[in-house]
């Protein structure tokens, strides 16, 4: 028997994908709603996979996976989720993600990516594989005493110099023809790259890494 953790905001979704993986009885699926409930799954059972949602409204799958890979690093965890995740690939890679599920996938292709993970395998749906070229990114020699490399990619950057002109997330959607959730996460994972927590800050340290041309800091 396989043990999954499956987090997902959506309960139907989750109770549909529930009743899909159960059929056969190779897998014992349990929905956790919150962090609480995953530690308290994790304290009881032996669990062999967690399923995590991209976006959810209290906490993304990203940071999601975050803290469960820093308690639990051996942690096999699958991104599953009905949107685009080209943008946070070189992030969900970096986290340590163990593979990816789109819900629009059936019920084998789902199998094929949870036998997979457990094997330390990853199979990468084909129109995923495609939206996958490689992205320009630009490096930054860290200083003494500084951050190590910053690698952001070339959206990352436009997303700066939108920034450093004062732009709304709404304008920079508009400007970059994104949605503005698509912007939220992205500036999201930029301030994480950076190690910031503001528009100021980010601001600031692009100057200082010459990543951005020195321009008037916004908030």
């Amino acid at each position: 028997m396989i043990n999954i953790i499956l987090v997902d905001d959506h309960r139907a979704v989750a109770e549909g994908t529930k009743a899909l993986l159960e059929q056969d009885g190779q897998f014992n699926v349990s929905i956790c709603s919150d962090l609480n409930c995953i530690y308290e799954m994790i304290e009881t059972e032996c669990i062999d996979v967690f399923l995590f949602d991209l976006y959810m409204p209290e906490i993304n799958g990203i940071e999601l996976s975050r803290k469960i890979l820093k308690d639990f690093p051996e942690s096999k965890i699958i991104i599953y989720t009905g949107f685009d995740i080209t943008q946070h690939f070189n992030l969900l890679v970096e986290r340590g993600i163990s593979g990816f599920i789109s819900k629009n996938a059936s019920r084998e292709q789902m199998i094929r990516a949870i036998e997979a993970a457990l094997r330390d395998e990853v199979i990468i749906p084909v129109e995923l594989f495609r939206q996958l070229r490689k992205t320009p990114m630009v490096s930054v020699a860290p200083k003494e005493g500084e951050l190590s490399d910053i690698q952001l990619t070339e959206r990352e950057v436009d997303i700066l110099m939108a920034i450093s002109k004062g732009m709304t997330n709404k304008e920079i959607a508009h400007q970059l023809n994104y949605s503005q959730r698509t912007i939220e996460y992205s500036i999201t994972n930029l301030f994480e790259k950076l190690k910031v927590r503001s528009r100021t800050e980010a601001l600031v340290k692009a100057r200082k890494y010459k990543i951005i041309p020195l321009v008037d800091v916004f908030d």
